[in-house]
């Protein structure tokens, strides 16, 4: 015979949804999560159910408001016709009335648009639609994405360069619906940032400080600024070992208050270092 006590807690955790039963279930996760040794199967079985990706978060979609586990997740839901309301499987012809549901279609993407003239086109190595005409552009393989045929042969090649934020307002390249710029470095930025950066005279990549444009007519003034500037007696034999930016040679020179000039590319893009330790 069960003791009064021991019959309320029997009836407790027989019921539907027992709050006792949720506070250990949620105890349990949160000291299983805070465990370093998580097992991946269980992972793989509760928490990461997509097919595409290896993480812990979900999305909620802004054009149907509804939570998927990622954006591909979210491409392989039903569709429904415009025309006649039938609920189907992706697909570019509607089974029930025949209606073409979008000029453009992509089957990989599951992607309609009938502003064709955006020149959409699907890149199998990117593994997304672009705009923009499929003659325009070309897919470089070391930096992963597609450029202007303009740049084929004639930029910097960067590993994945594409495939991470811009550098100035920290949102993500590959995907952007915004221009892209290529700068001489093979770095990349939206190009509105680029131009907003020029506009505040910031002239080096702030990823890697290369120059960007040309700044030889600039580095001519500071030599003629140098020339016009004698340093005090005490600083007039000084000397400074500095990296280039630009070339990354790495050289000893006269210091100057106005700027340390490169002996191997002539640029003032330049930053004192400690003296090399020169082998024993």
């Amino acid at each position: 015979m069960l003791h009064r006590s021991q019959a309320n807690y029997l009836i407790l955790f027989l019921h539907p949804t027992p709050p006792l039963v949720l506070f250990f279930f949620f105890f349990l996760v949160y000291k299983y999560f805070n465990n370093r040794e998580i097992h991946s199967s269980f992972l793989n079985q509760y928490i990461l159910r997509c097919v595409h990706y290896r993480r812990r978060c979900r999305i909620r979609a802004p054009c149907c408001n509804e939570v998927f586990d990622c954006r591909h997740c979210h491409n392989e839901a039903m569709v429904i016709c415009s025309v006649c309301d039938t609920e189907q499987p992706v697909a570019h012809v509607c089974t029930n009335c025949g209606v073409n549901m979008g000029e453009y279609f992509c089957e990989v993407c599951k992607f309609y648009d009938d502003d064709i003239d955006k020149g959409q086109f699907h890149c199998d190595d990117c593994g997304i639609c672009r705009v923009g005409g499929r003659q325009n552009f070309f897919h470089c393989k070391k930096c992963g994405s597609c450029y202007s045929v303009s740049l084929r042969n004639n930029h910097s090649c960067v590993e994945n360069s594409m495939r991470h934020h811009c550098p100035i307002c920290y949102e993500y390249l590959f995907d952007s619906l915004k221009d892209t710029t290529v700068m001489k470095c093979g770095h990349t930025m939206h190009t509105e940032c680029y131009h907003e950066m020029i506009k505040r005279d910031k002239c080096c990549c702030p990823i890697c400080s290369r120059s960007i444009i040309d700044m030889s007519r600039v580095w001519r003034r500071m030599d003629e600024e140098i020339e016009e500037t004698i340093m005090p007696e005490d600083f007039r034999d000084k000397k400074v070992w500095i990296l280039c930016n630009d070339c990354n040679d790495t050289t000893e020179v006269f210091f100057h208050i106005i700027g340390q000039k490169c002996r191997h590319c002539e640029s003032y893009n330049t930053r004192m270092i400690a003296a090399p330790v020169l082998p024993q």
